[in-house]
């Protein structure tokens, strides 16, 4: 049977489309193959002297993009990075925490690029003094701290510490950025704050480990979380030097903390309402998490908070640091396979019952609060007040350890109900014990 001459001139044209389809297919896999190797462009020389995060962005565009997005303020039901006062939203707090400069100006967080920013302006810092270990977690300072200790990172760590905050501010000029965790001749991430290089030696050694060194041991994964931990922490400062300490010495628990603090004998202030020595936590988010599902699981801080994302053949993970409430569907729908609203609605049924428990601990600490102020002018003695005031400790460490804490419940929930359930526990009993006092 003959072939008309139309069908040849089909077949040669099907035959040449995806002849064309097929190179350019190929031409475009080589392309991105090509473009996944090409990570980053060698355009500005890093080394430690480069602080400023967009001379890294010459070279890491991508990632500095998402970095200058931490200047968005978007909140989520509890929180989120826009800087409203706390102690309007909750005026109980300047009870809890009368007498202490928390109850004189108290916000939310906003994102990494306003970290040096918001210390600056919190009324913390312009009507009380503070010393130079507040910049610790607020600004880029690796080569501040390098200057001041003549090249000894951990000898400059100690002069800043002792400075007046005013002072030492003079010595930094960047918040949070590239070099804080990573390695600028590698890109490895690092952990650079010698705070919670000495905190997870003293946890470490806790579990059988000596010296245990985050630079040299961790694996990446663990970095991914370490780097964050650097200052999503609870800590204070420690004797005259006002040295930034990590309590672990006996574990990351609330009440491993606490009896770290009895044991060294450290209180933030005496409340001014019944002179209890009391604690101010601060934002232990690294130490809950590690109570949490997700620490368990090996999923890391930046897993959530700076999911992978893909630009054209490049995988990278997302610097537009965040709550992952705000980014669901790459934070969340990875590992769990359900819509992202349910994914969401979940979230925040855990962080409204949280919320819940909250406010109970926070009104019974308050009628704690109420107890002993009515009992000293009764005549009360303080002898007499004694067990009261440590209970109130207790209760009020708690409560705050949640409170503090930026997850609302969320990273740990069982045991941030336990912690709460015995805020309210200790409150409770000390509001007894004055009743039952002789």
């Amino acid at each position: 049977m003959q072939v008309s001459r139309n069908t040849y001139i089909a077949v040669i044209a099907v035959t040449a489309a995806a002849t064309f389809g097929i190179t350019t297919l190929m031409m475009n896999v080589r392309e991105r193959k090509d473009e996944a190797r090409q990570t980053h462009f060698e355009i500005a020389k890093l080394d430690e002297s480069v602080i400023e995060p967009a001379e890294w962005g010459k070279n890491f565009p991508r990632q500095y993009d998402g970095y200058k997005r931490t200047t968005d303020i978007e909140r989520t039901r509890f929180g989120g990075s826009e800087a409203f006062s706390r102690l309007e939203k909750d005026p109980r707090l300047k009870r809890i925490f009368a007498g202490y400069a928390f109850s004189v100006d108290f916000r939310e967080e906003r994102g990494h690029a306003f970290t040096l920013k918001d210390q600056d302006e919190t009324e913390r810092v312009k009507q009380r003094p503070q010393p130079g270990s507040c910049l610790h977690c607020h600004a880029s300072l690796i080569g501040a701290y390098r200057k001041l200790g003549d090249g000894d990172v951990l000898k400059g760590f100690d002069k800043m510490n002792a400075m007046p905050y005013a002072e030492a501010r003079k010595l930094v000029t960047h918040p949070i950025g590239c070099i804080d965790c990573h390695d600028p001749a590698t890109m490895q991430l690092r952990v650079t704050r010698p705070g919670f290089l000495a905190g997870i030696k003293a946890f470490k050694k806790t579990q059988g480990l000596e010296n245990y060194d985050p630079n040299k041991a961790a694996t990446r994964q663990e970095m991914r979380s370490f780097v964050c931990g650097q200052c999503h922490v609870e800590y204070y400062f420690a004797g005259p030097g006002k040295t930034v300490t990590y309590p672990w010495a006996k574990g990351l628990k609330v009440e491993e903390i606490e009896s770290y603090y009895d044991e060294v004998g450290f209180s933030d202030w005496k409340h001014a309402e019944t002179g209890a020595p009391v604690l101010k936590a601060q934002h232990p988010e690294f130490e809950m998490w590690n109570q949490g599902i997700h620490a368990r699981s090996g999923v890391s801080c930046a897993d959530c908070h700076m999911p992978y994302t893909r630009q054209g053949a490049i995988k990278i993970s997302d610097h537009h640091v965040r709550s992952p409430l705000l980014n669901v569907e790459r934070a969340c729908l990875v590992c769990h396979a359900f819509p992202a609203a349910e994914m969401k609605a979940r979230a925040e049924a855990i962080q409204d019952r949280n919320a819940k428990l909250l406010d109970r601990a926070e009104n019974a600490l308050i009628g704690l609060l109420d107890d002993v102020k009515t009992a000293r002018a009764a005549g009360a003695t303080d002898q007499q007040l004694e067990a009261a005031l440590k209970l109130q400790r207790k209760a009020q460490f708690r409560a705050d350890f949640v409170n503090a804490e930026n997850s609302m419940g969320f990273h740990a929930p069982q045991e941030a109900a336990r912690i709460l359930g015995e805020a309210i526990d200790y409150a409770r009993q000390g509001q007894l014990a004055i009743s039952r006092r002789k």
